[in-house]
C-alpha cells in the first residue's frame, strides 16, 4: 500500500504532536500539578497513529491505562485531554475520568480501562451493538501483551470469532507488562498465534514503522467492516518511560533503552519524508515547534481552568436518552 505525501506528513504531525502531548504530561506530574498517577507512551506513537488513522471518523477506539496517544489520534484535543488529565472543569470528562478512564463520544473513544485486559469485552460489547444495529462502523481495541494473558481476552475473543464481530484487536507489544519481562510470562515469540486457536487471522508488524501499521489496520478493518470478522494486529514496539511516571526501571537490560531510541519512529518517519522529498528539515522543524505551543497553550488553558464544583457531583451519573 502506497501512503500519500499528505497522509504521511499528517502521521508525523500527529506522532509529533503525541511526543508533546507525553513530555507535557510528565513535565507537570513531575511539577506536581497531576494527582495520582499517570502513565505515559513515549516511543509508541506510530502504534497510536497508525492504528487510529486506519478508522473512519464515525469508527470507536477503546484504549487502555496507558491512552492518551490513543485519543489524541482519535481526535481528542491536546486541551480537553490535558484539562481533563489534571481534573479539570473544561476537560473532556468535565474533570471526572482524568488519565485512565478519558473517554469522548464526539470522537468516537468509548473510554480507557483501568484494569488491565477490562477493556478487550468492553469493546467486544460494542462491535456485537455495532453489528446489531446494522451500522457500517467498527471497533479498534488497544492492548499490551500483558492483557492477553487475562481471562477477558479468550472470552471476547473466542465469542468475537463465533458471532464474526466487527472488530480489530490491537496488540501493543512493548515487551514488558508492568514490571515483568515478556518472556517471563508468555511462551511464544508472537501473541498474535493465538489468534489460530479462534480460528481468526493474526498478523505481527514492526510497531515502530508508522506506514506498517496504517497498512496491518486499514486491511483488517476492511475485512471487519464487511462482515469478515475480527483479527489480531500485534505491533511489537517498546515503550521509553517505566510502567508509570517514577518507576526506577530495575527491569530494563543495560543499553536496552538506547537500543530501542535508534529505532525512534518518529526519527524513523522524518528519514522516509526527507529520502522522498515530501517535505523539508525546516518544514519539519515547523511541525515540532507548533507541537511544542500547542502543548504549552494546553497547559495554559488546563491550569487556568475551574476545578468541578462539588455541586455537580452528580451530574453525569446517568445516560440521558
Amino acid at each position: 500500500m502506497k501512503v500519500k505525501k499528505d497522509l504521511l506528513i499528517e502521521m508525523y504531525r500527529t506522532m509529533v504532536r503525541i511526543r508533546a502531548f507525553e513530555d507535557k504530561v510528565k513535565d507537570l506530574f513531575l511539577r506536581k500539578e497531576i494527582r495520582g498517577t499517570t502513565h505515559v507512551s513515549q516511543g509508541q506513537e506510530a502504534v497510536a497513529t497508525g492504528g487510529c488513522f486506519a478508522l473512519n471518523p464515525d469508527d470507536y477506539m477503546l484504549t487502555t491505562h496507558r491512552g492518551h496517544g490513543h485519543c489524541i489520534a482519535k481526535g481528542v484535543t491536546s486541551k480537553a485531554l490535558l484539562a481533563e488529565i489534571l481534573g479539570r472543569a473544561t476537560g473532556c470528562c468535565h474533570g471526572r475520568a482524568g488519565s485512565l478512564h478519558a473517554f469522548d463520544v464526539s470522537r468516537g473513544v468509548l473510554g480507557a480501562a483501568a484494569v488491565v485486559g477490562a477493556g478487550i469485552p468492553m469493546a467486544t460489547g460494542v462491535a456485537l451493538g455495532i453489528q446489531y444495529l446494522e451500522e457500517k462502523k467498527i471497533v479498534l481495541n488497544f492492548f499490551g501483551e500483558g492483557a492477553s494473558n487475562e481471562g477477558t481476552f479468550h472470552e471476547a475473543v473466542n465469542l468475537a470469532s463465533v458471532w464474526k464481530l466487527p472488530i480489530v484487536y490491537l496488540i501493543e507489544h512493548n515487551r514488558i507488562a508492568d514490571t515483568t519481562p515478556f518472556a517471563e510470562t508468555i511462551n511464544i515469540e508472537n501473541v498474535s498465534d493465538r489468534a489460530a486457536g479462534y480460528g481468526i487471522e493474526g498478523r505481527v508488524v514492526d510497531g515502530n514503522d508508522v506506514e506498517a501499521v496504517y497498512e496491518a489496520v486499514t486491511e483488517a478493518a476492511r475485512k471487519a467492516r464487511s462482515g469478515g470478522g475480527p483479527t489480531l494486529v500485534e505491533c511489537k514496539t517498546y515503550r521509553w518511560e517505566g510502567h508509570h511516571i517514577g518507576d526506577p526501571c530495575l527491569w530494563r537490560k543495560p543499553g536496552e533503552l538506547e537500543e530501542w531510541k535508534k529505532k525512534c519512529p518518529i526519527d524513523r518517519l522524518k528519514k522516509k519524508l526527507l529520502a522522498r522529498k515530501m517535505a523539508t528539515e525546516r518544514e519539519l522543524e515547523k511541525i515540532h515547534q507548533k507541537a511544542l505551543a500547542e502543548m504549552d497553550e494546553a497547559e495554559r488553558f488546563g491550569l487556568e481552568s475551574p476545578q468541578p464544583d462539588p455541586k455537580t457531583a452528580l451530574d453525569y451519573v446517568w445516560v440521558s436518552y
